[in-house]
């Protein structure tokens, strides 16, 4: 039989290079915490699912030597891969996926809508009454970039969680001065500095549905936190029958947000869901699954 390794690849899925793979609790659910520029863990040499193991493996040049791979036994047959971010926001995957002979079904999961907060924004960037502004994810990003060109495009100081959200900013004229070095809100905020002289206050444009992790970990370091939530992110509650029957005929799941975890079973059902091998960006989608059951 032929075995999956996890490796890493370029794409925009999430926010790093130098990924930690991790297995989590749930014993068929294993996520990638990333880091730096745009990479994610993805499945190649595939032909099937039976079982998996954790395999380490030798680390490619830019990927942490605590990387470890997951290797699944498998029968003949090419394997398929769910992706299921937002309409427009998984071709990136796909091609570095179909690179690896790997097929993709995509199943958008997801779709963003404003939240209650997103009319505060260019007035809240136009006054200036703070040191930073923190961007979360690419979504943040791009509500970030249309409040400040709402405002008028001020000078403001900008922090990213990682290089995947720093280079929507950049591609608005917007560069970064700060990037946490491990893409999760409780590092950025432990890590961001204190502008001398400054106020120390920190606007925080947040998705609804955000922990409260960056703004906890920025109190306990000295700051003052502004959150307002300018969006939010919402499970798909219907889709085309055909392409959700090709989803569950597929191999793996891929996440990127518990929004996804939630609507696919919701979708499909726990026992449906249940039968896929489940691939998640980070430790908080990885939550999701082990709350969601997937698999208990």
């Amino acid at each position: 039989s032929t075995a999956i390794f996890l490796t890493e690849i370029s794409t925009s899925l999430a926010c790093c290079t130098c990924p930690l793979l991790l297995l989590s609790t749930c014993p068929h659910i294993f996520s990638a915490e990333t880091t730096a520029t745009p990479a994610v863990a993805i499945l190649t040499g595939m032909q099937g699912l039976q079982q998996q193991y954790v395999q380490p493996f030798r680390p490619h040049r830019h990927t942490s030597s605590r990387a470890a791979a997951v290797r699944v036994r498998c029968a003949a047959g090419s394997p398929t891969v769910v992706v299921t971010r937002e309409h427009g926001k998984n071709g990136k995957l796909i091609k570095a996926l179909s690179k690896h002979g790997i097929q993709c079904v995509e199943l958008p999961l997801i779709e963003h809508a404003p939240g209650p907060d997103r009319d505060q924004l260019p007035g809240l960037l136009q006054a200036g009454a703070f040191d930073w502004v923190t961007c979360t994810s690419p979504e943040s990003a791009a509500v970030f970039v249309e409040g400040w060109k709402a405002a008028g495009s001020p000078q403001v100081r900008v922090a990213v969680v990682g290089g995947g959200t720093g280079e929507v900013l950049a591609a608005a004229g917007v560069n970064p001065e700060f990037t946490a070095t491990k893409a999760l809100g409780k590092v950025m905020g432990s890590e961001l500095p204190h502008v001398p002289g400054g106020s120390d206050v920190v606007l925080y444009p947040a998705s609804v549905k955000a922990s409260t992790d960056l703004q906890d970990s920025l109190a306990a370091a000295g700051f003052s936190v502004q959150r307002i939530n300018t969006y939010n992110t919402i499970g798909v509650t219907n889709v085309e029958q055909q392409l959700l029957q090709q989803a569950l005929a597929a191999d793996v799941i891929t996440f990127g947000s518990p929004s996804a975890v939630k609507a696919w079973v919701a979708l499909v059902g726990l026992a449906a869901a249940q039968q896929k091998l489940s691939v998640c960006i980070g430790s908080t989608s990885a939550r999701a699954c082990a709350s969601a059951g997937l698999p208990a």
